[in-house]
């Protein structure tokens, strides 16, 4: 299995292609300026789209790590998510809602892990110079403010998706460009 981060958008960029609403456009436009940024791991661009009193929500994760509260705060997230090196990704999004308080992407999340962080993390790989494929269903709420800047990242996932990481190893060519098209 391929990861492909255009996939990641492909669905808020069909949806804002249609749609008519000044609220709505905003905030489908803020999300794909997210994304994007996310995937070409451009944190001045994320954090663009994020709002001074940001909280992100990664239910059924336990600890402040995954639950970064403000925008430093959220900017540390990102600075060491970079530092793992488990950004190349897509969630696969099937399910796109949007509404004037936020929009909802879910999907197949597909994570290309690097052996040497989940060595860190207690996973047993055989191979700690290559990347494993972390994968689970995802749904993420994004909640706006009234000025369309992200109030959090609220996401729920089914599964662990790390089980058998330890035979989902990849071959290089199986991870997608990480730069946003």
């Amino acid at each position: 299995m391929k990861i492909n981060p255009r996939n990641t958008w492909r669905l808020v960029q069909e949806r804002l292609a249609g749609e008519t609403d000044p609220r709505l456009r905003g905030n489908l436009q803020t999300v794909l300026a997210h994304r994007k940024a996310e995937a070409a791991m451009d944190l001045d661009a994320v954090m663009a789209t994020v709002a001074e009193d940001a909280h992100y929500h990664a239910y059924g994760s336990s600890g402040p790590r995954m639950n970064p509260k403000g925008k430093a705060v959220i900017r540390q997230f990102y600075v060491d998510f970079a530092a793992s090196g488990a950004y190349r990704l897509e969630l696969d999004v099937d399910r796109l809602l949007v509404d004037a308080n936020g929009v909802l992407t879910e999907g197949v999340m597909r994570m290309a892990y690097p052996g040497k962080t989940l060595i860190a993390m207690g996973h047993a790989v055989d191979d700690p110079d290559a990347f494993y494929m972390y994968e689970a269903r995802m749904a993420i709420v994004w909640p706006m403010d009234k000025d369309g800047l992200v109030l959090g990242e609220d996401s729920y996932v089914s599964g662990d998706g790390f089980a058998a990481i330890a035979q989902r190893k990849l071959a290089p060519e199986d991870i997608g460009s990480a730069q946003a098209a």
